[in-house]
């Protein structure tokens, strides 16, 4: 496995966000996990990349090296994972190609930054059409590309995408998950949250579904796609 997370607690104050949960995540795989608004699907991803703290106990494990032991920003420079958060987070007030390069902040590979820089502006050619603009100015669909592409030019082995289809039009719906699929067969695992069930496990090959801070369900996606359960409370059936 390439991410192991066991018994993970997270609280904020006297709120209990995440009540010890457990999975796993193989090399090279897609997986989703989905969940109503404030299930803990945005914690898990948050306490993956040492954006929030864990309660002790918890496990997380990135290729055998302990998570908790490196902070956020180590997190994505010494072991390559990379976190696309909900909102974007880009910076506004930079350019596109700046965002990008930004990302590399810690990467001395020059030649593979350029072949990568190019690789992210064919996928997202809207980007490339945007390079001198300021990322501020850019739609809400430009501005996500721009995220994934930022997380994709940080040396990413694993990517974390929070809601990724937020505020998108479906067209461009369709087309960021196609280019996330290009991603994942370059190598790049991708750890899915994402609020739009159907989209999710589709594009997924397994699957959890979280409620309350609890995993109660997990298989293969296309399983989770007509399990009854799922389908009555997260896919409007």
């Amino acid at each position: 496995m390439q991410l192991k997370i066991e018994n993970l607690k997270v609280s904020y104050g006297n709120i209990k966000a995440l009540h010890g949960i457990s999975f796993t995540v193989e090399p090279g795989e897609i997986l989703t996990i989905i969940g109503a608004n404030g299930a803990g699907k945005s914690t898990t991803l948050r306490a993956v990349s040492r954006m929030i703290p864990a309660e002790p106990g918890s496990v997380l494990e990135f290729e055998g090296n302990n998570i908790l032991k490196y902070s956020a920003d180590k997190v994505v420079s010494k072991l390559g994972i990379s976190h696309v958060p909900e909102g974007r987070r880009i910076f506004g007030n930079l350019t596109v190609t700046e965002n990008l390069t930004l990302a590399c902040f810690a990467r001395k590979d020059k030649d593979q930054i350029a072949k990568d820089l190019k690789w992210v502006f064919d996928l997202f050619q809207r980007l490339e059409e945007r390079r001198d603009q300021l990322a501020g100015t850019l739609s809400g669909g430009e501005q996500q590309m721009l995220a994934v592409g930022r997380a994709y030019m940080s040396g990413r082995k694993i990517m974390l995408l929070d809601e990724p289809s937020m505020g998108l039009a479906p067209l461009l719906m369709l087309d960021m998950f196609d280019a996330l699929k290009e991603i994942n067969k370059l190598g790049t695992t991708i750890l899915l949250v994402e609020q739009n069930a159907r989209l999710a496990l589709k594009f997924a090959q397994r699957g959890y579904v979280i409620e309350n801070g609890s995993l109660v369900l997990e298989g293969p996606a296309d399983e989770l796609l007509v399990n009854p359960e799922v389908k009555k409370a997260y896919l409007g059936a």
